[in-house]
Protein backbone atom coordinates (compact mmCIF):
# COMPACT_ATOMS: atom_id res chain seq x y z
CA UNK A 1 0.00 0.00 0.00
CA UNK A 2 1.37 3.41 -0.98
CA UNK A 3 0.66 5.42 2.16
CA UNK A 4 2.47 8.45 0.74
CA UNK A 5 -0.09 8.52 -2.07
CA UNK A 6 -2.89 8.42 0.51
CA UNK A 7 -1.25 11.33 2.32
CA UNK A 8 -0.98 13.32 -0.89
CA UNK A 9 -4.66 12.70 -1.61
CA UNK A 10 -5.58 13.85 1.88
CA UNK A 11 -3.54 17.04 1.55
CA UNK A 12 -5.05 17.75 -1.84
CA UNK A 13 -8.56 17.44 -0.41
CA UNK A 14 -7.55 19.79 2.39
CA UNK A 15 -6.32 22.31 -0.20
CA UNK A 16 -9.61 21.99 -2.08
CA UNK A 17 -11.50 22.71 1.14
CA UNK A 18 -9.34 25.69 2.08
CA UNK A 19 -9.80 27.25 -1.36
CA UNK A 20 -13.58 27.36 -0.84
CA UNK A 21 -13.60 29.02 2.60
CA UNK A 22 -15.12 32.44 3.06
CA UNK A 23 -13.58 35.18 5.20
CA UNK A 24 -16.10 34.38 7.92
CA UNK A 25 -15.26 30.68 7.89
CA UNK A 26 -11.54 31.48 7.84
CA UNK A 27 -11.90 33.23 11.18
CA UNK A 28 -14.17 30.68 12.88
CA UNK A 29 -12.89 28.72 15.91
CA UNK A 30 -11.63 25.22 15.15
CA UNK A 31 -11.59 22.18 17.40
CA UNK A 32 -7.99 23.06 18.32
CA UNK A 33 -8.02 25.14 21.49
CA UNK A 34 -7.25 28.84 20.82
CA UNK A 35 -6.80 28.28 17.08
CA UNK A 36 -9.13 29.59 14.41
CA UNK A 37 -9.45 27.81 11.09
CA UNK A 38 -6.68 29.99 9.64
CA UNK A 39 -4.23 28.96 12.38
CA UNK A 40 -4.96 25.27 11.83
CA UNK A 41 -4.25 25.55 8.12
CA UNK A 42 -1.09 27.57 8.82
CA UNK A 43 0.08 24.88 11.23
CA UNK A 44 -0.48 22.05 8.73
CA UNK A 45 1.53 23.91 6.11
CA UNK A 46 4.38 24.88 8.45
CA UNK A 47 4.62 21.44 10.06
CA UNK A 48 4.70 19.82 6.64
CA UNK A 49 7.84 21.84 5.83
CA UNK A 50 9.66 21.06 9.09
CA UNK A 51 12.68 18.83 8.57
CA UNK A 52 14.40 16.88 11.37
CA UNK A 53 17.49 19.08 10.97
CA UNK A 54 15.49 22.29 11.28
CA UNK A 55 13.56 20.98 14.25
CA UNK A 56 16.78 19.89 15.97
CA UNK A 57 18.34 23.31 15.36
CA UNK A 58 15.36 25.10 16.88
CA UNK A 59 15.30 22.74 19.85
CA UNK A 60 19.03 23.35 20.34
CA UNK A 61 18.29 27.07 20.50
CA UNK A 62 16.00 26.45 23.45
CA UNK A 63 12.69 26.42 21.58
CA UNK A 64 10.14 23.84 22.64
CA UNK A 65 7.58 22.18 20.39
CA UNK A 66 4.94 24.74 21.34
CA UNK A 67 7.25 27.59 20.33
CA UNK A 68 8.14 25.90 17.04
CA UNK A 69 4.42 25.47 16.35
CA UNK A 70 3.77 29.12 17.18
CA UNK A 71 6.53 30.27 14.83
CA UNK A 72 5.08 28.30 11.94
CA UNK A 73 1.55 29.49 12.62
CA UNK A 74 2.66 33.11 12.80
CA UNK A 75 4.45 32.77 9.47
CA UNK A 76 1.34 31.81 7.52
CA UNK A 77 -1.81 32.63 9.49
CA UNK A 78 -2.18 36.14 8.04
CA UNK A 79 -2.34 34.75 4.49
CA UNK A 80 -5.53 34.30 2.49
CA UNK A 81 -7.25 30.94 1.98
CA UNK A 82 -6.35 31.05 -1.70
CA UNK A 83 -2.63 31.53 -1.00
CA UNK A 84 -2.44 28.78 1.59
CA UNK A 85 -4.43 26.40 -0.61
CA UNK A 86 -1.87 27.01 -3.34
CA UNK A 87 1.05 26.46 -0.98
CA UNK A 88 -0.44 23.20 0.28
CA UNK A 89 -0.73 21.99 -3.33
CA UNK A 90 2.96 22.79 -3.78
CA UNK A 91 3.77 20.66 -0.73
CA UNK A 92 1.64 17.55 -1.25
CA UNK A 93 4.57 15.13 -1.01
CA UNK A 94 5.35 14.21 2.62
CA UNK A 95 8.84 15.42 3.56
CA UNK A 96 10.77 15.97 6.75
CA UNK A 97 8.99 14.99 9.95
CA UNK A 98 5.72 14.20 8.17
CA UNK A 99 7.44 11.59 6.00
CA UNK A 100 7.90 9.50 9.12
CA UNK A 101 6.44 5.99 9.29
CA UNK A 102 6.11 5.79 5.53
CA UNK A 103 4.07 8.99 5.27
CA UNK A 104 1.60 8.03 8.00
CA UNK A 105 2.46 11.13 10.01
CA UNK A 106 1.48 13.32 7.06
CA UNK A 107 -1.74 11.37 6.49
CA UNK A 108 -2.91 11.55 10.11
CA UNK A 109 -1.83 15.17 10.56
CA UNK A 110 -3.80 16.33 7.51
CA UNK A 111 -6.83 14.14 8.25
CA UNK A 112 -7.29 15.13 11.88
CA UNK A 113 -6.77 18.81 11.20
CA UNK A 114 -9.11 18.75 8.22
CA UNK A 115 -11.78 17.43 10.57
CA UNK A 116 -10.80 20.09 13.13
CA UNK A 117 -11.93 22.56 10.47
CA UNK A 118 -14.90 20.74 8.99
CA UNK A 119 -16.71 19.84 12.20
CA UNK A 120 -17.18 23.37 13.58
CA UNK A 121 -18.10 24.66 10.12
CA UNK A 122 -20.72 21.94 9.60
CA UNK A 123 -18.95 20.57 6.52
CA UNK A 124 -18.97 16.77 6.86
CA UNK A 125 -17.36 14.50 4.30
CA UNK A 126 -17.01 10.82 3.56
CA UNK A 127 -13.38 9.78 4.07
CA UNK A 128 -12.28 6.94 1.74
CA UNK A 129 -12.31 3.73 3.85
CA UNK A 130 -8.77 2.62 3.02
CA UNK A 131 -7.37 6.01 3.95
CA UNK A 132 -9.36 6.10 7.17
CA UNK A 133 -8.37 2.56 8.14
CA UNK A 134 -4.65 3.39 7.84
CA UNK A 135 -5.13 6.57 9.86
CA UNK A 136 -7.04 4.79 12.61
CA UNK A 137 -4.44 2.05 12.97
CA UNK A 138 -1.50 4.47 13.09
CA UNK A 139 -3.18 6.95 15.45
CA UNK A 140 -3.20 4.29 18.16
CA UNK A 141 0.57 4.65 18.56
CA UNK A 142 1.43 7.84 16.69
CA UNK A 143 4.00 10.01 18.48
CA UNK A 144 2.41 12.99 20.29
CA UNK A 145 -1.08 11.45 19.91
CA UNK A 146 -0.88 7.96 21.47
CA UNK A 147 -4.53 7.29 20.82
CA UNK A 148 -4.43 3.82 22.36
CA UNK A 149 -3.32 5.29 25.68
CA UNK A 150 -5.85 8.11 25.50
CA UNK A 151 -8.69 5.61 25.04
CA UNK A 152 -7.37 2.85 27.33
CA UNK A 153 -9.85 0.57 29.02
CA UNK A 154 -12.48 0.65 26.28
CA UNK A 155 -12.92 -1.22 23.02
CA UNK A 156 -13.40 0.99 19.99
CA UNK A 157 -15.44 -0.52 17.16
CA UNK A 158 -16.08 1.29 13.89
CA UNK A 159 -19.63 1.01 12.58
CA UNK A 160 -18.77 1.83 8.97
CA UNK A 161 -15.62 -0.19 8.29
CA UNK A 162 -13.83 -3.27 9.60
CA UNK A 163 -11.70 -1.77 12.36
CA UNK A 164 -11.58 -2.25 16.12
CA UNK A 165 -9.08 -1.78 18.92
CA UNK A 166 -8.79 -2.26 22.65
CA UNK A 167 -10.41 -4.25 25.42
CA UNK A 168 -13.17 -3.29 27.82
CA UNK A 169 -16.68 -1.91 27.45
CA UNK A 170 -17.50 -1.13 23.84
CA UNK A 171 -17.66 2.30 22.24
CA UNK A 172 -19.03 2.24 18.71
CA UNK A 173 -19.54 4.83 16.01
CA UNK A 174 -18.22 6.08 12.66
CA UNK A 175 -14.50 5.58 12.06
CA UNK A 176 -13.96 9.31 11.71
CA UNK A 177 -15.46 9.90 15.15
CA UNK A 178 -13.26 7.22 16.70
CA UNK A 179 -10.23 8.84 15.06
CA UNK A 180 -11.11 12.22 16.53
CA UNK A 181 -11.72 10.67 19.95
CA UNK A 182 -8.25 9.09 19.87
CA UNK A 183 -6.92 12.52 18.91
CA UNK A 184 -8.48 13.91 22.09
CA UNK A 185 -11.42 15.78 20.57
CA UNK A 186 -14.45 15.63 22.96
CA UNK A 187 -16.73 16.84 20.14
CA UNK A 188 -16.56 13.32 18.71
CA UNK A 189 -18.46 11.92 21.70
CA UNK A 190 -21.77 13.12 20.26
CA UNK A 191 -21.43 10.54 17.46
CA UNK A 192 -20.49 7.60 19.70
CA UNK A 193 -22.49 5.18 21.80
CA UNK A 194 -22.09 2.07 23.91
CA UNK A 195 -21.40 1.10 27.52
CA UNK A 196 -17.81 2.39 27.33
CA UNK A 197 -18.81 5.95 26.39
CA UNK A 198 -18.85 7.32 29.99
CA UNK A 199 -15.31 6.07 30.59
CA UNK A 200 -14.14 7.49 27.26
CA UNK A 201 -15.70 10.85 28.16
CA UNK A 202 -13.77 10.89 31.45
CA UNK A 203 -10.54 10.06 29.65
CA UNK A 204 -11.01 12.90 27.18
CA UNK A 205 -11.81 15.32 30.01
CA UNK A 206 -8.70 14.28 31.95
CA UNK A 207 -6.58 14.84 28.86
CA UNK A 208 -7.23 18.58 29.06
CA UNK A 209 -6.91 18.94 32.85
Amino acid sequence: MDVRALARDEREELADLVATLSVGEWNQPSLCASWRVREVVAHVLAYGQLTPRRAAAQLAQGQFLEAINATGVAKYSSSTPERLAGLIRLNLQPIGLTAGFGGRVALVEAMIHQQDIRRPLGLPRSIPPRRLHVALSFTRYAPLIRGAWGTRGVRLEASDLAWAHGTGPIVTGPGESLLMAMAGRPAALDDLSGPGKPRLARLLTQRYE
